[in-house]
């Protein structure tokens, strides 16, 4: 094997084996390496909590989401100060929760001179982290959003260069990576969102659509499913309220998020989208902070819930 890099390898075997063994399967575009990966998660749809409301209380999140009943967690960089030299201990800690440690927050791709190789030795240590502690999907956002212009083409091109790397080098390591779409970043509007996704490698980056933030930045959610349907990786399902007062919502935006059913995202319409493409990964309920001070982070994720078993009729 000394005239083939590992990389190449690993891609030609991947696309051999899956697609003997599947054929031609719907909503899956390419069969390599990170589509497999896909398809590792549990048959038909999977149900995670995002762990970003508990605002760092790790510990606490693992245990609420998991007594919610919810069977993935997506956690954050917080985490690492308490396990980022025992990615094992996590992974045990999970376990006993019987929670699967389903994504990883890796933070905003930076841009600019001088950030190419800082970034991507960032990101891909968070990867060798997600692989340690047992985990599936890396994701990254993008923090180059200029505050006064539209974003350049040239912007773009650097975004999708070192995501491109990013995503080879955690495809190595066995952990696939989903850009995830995001209000005040080169993402935001759905023709953004497009730019990036062109301007990146589709064997390697896959998109993690957030349904909330792609309508608030003037989206139809389902329609990006359909889309998207070849390349999504996971979703965040999170509900929107917008607009709103800004001092209601303690920042100077417009829009908050809310529980499930409390806002006016198209869920049934996201939910049936999923279906019609075929849709067998992760959806992760997200809510950035509780809307109402009354309530608990885990109170709200009892809201979301009640709301895909009840209304929605989903099997958490």
């Amino acid at each position: 094997m000394s005239n083939i890099s590992r990389r190449g390898f690993l891609g030609a075997f991947a696309g051999l084996t899956t697609a003997t063994l599947l054929g031609n399967v719907p909503g899956i575009a390419s069969l390599d390496f990170v589509a497999r990966s896909t398809l590792a998660a549990p048959a038909g749809m999977s149900f995670g909590y995002a762990a970003i409301t508990w605002n760092g209380n790790d510990t606490q999140a693992i245990k609420d989401i998991s007594e919610v009943g919810f069977k993935g967690v997506q956690l954050r960089t917080s985490v690492l100060s308490d396990y980022s030299s025992r990615p094992a201990a996590l992974r045990d800690l999970l376990a006993a929760h019987h929670l699967k440690f389903t994504a990883f927050s890796s933070g905003g791709v930076r841009i600019g001179a001088g950030t190419e190789k800082e970034e991507i030795d960032k990101h891909v240590r968070n990867a060798e982290f997600v692989r340690d502690a047992g985990g599936l999907y890396l994701q990254v956002t993008d923090s180059a959003r200029p505050k006064d212009r539209k974003p350049t083409p040239e912007e773009f091109k650097q975004l999708g260069r070192v995501m491109n790397e990013i995503a080879r080098r955690t495809a190595d390591l066995g952990v696939p990576l989903g850009y995830h779409n995001h209000m005040n970043s080169l993402g935001e509007a759905p023709d953004e969102v497009d730019r990036v996704m062109d301007a990146t490698d589709p064997r390697f980056v896959k998109f993690e659509l957030d349904i909330a933030h792609y309508q608030q930045g003037g989206g139809d959610p389902v329609k990006a499913i359909h889309q998207y349907h070849d390349r999504l990786l996971f979703l965040h399902i999170k509900d929107l309220e917008s607009p709103v007062p800004a001092a209601a919502t303690g920042n100077n935006r417009v829009y908050r998020f809310v529980e499930l059913g409390r806002g006016k995202v198209d869920l049934p319409g996201v939910f049936a989208a999923l279906k019609q493409i075929k849709f067998h990964g992760w959806a992760v309920v997200e809510l950035d902070a509780v809307p109402d001070n009354a309530r608990t982070p885990k109170e709200s994720a009892i809201i979301s819930k009640k709301y895909l078993v009840e209304k929605l009729k989903m099997k958490i």
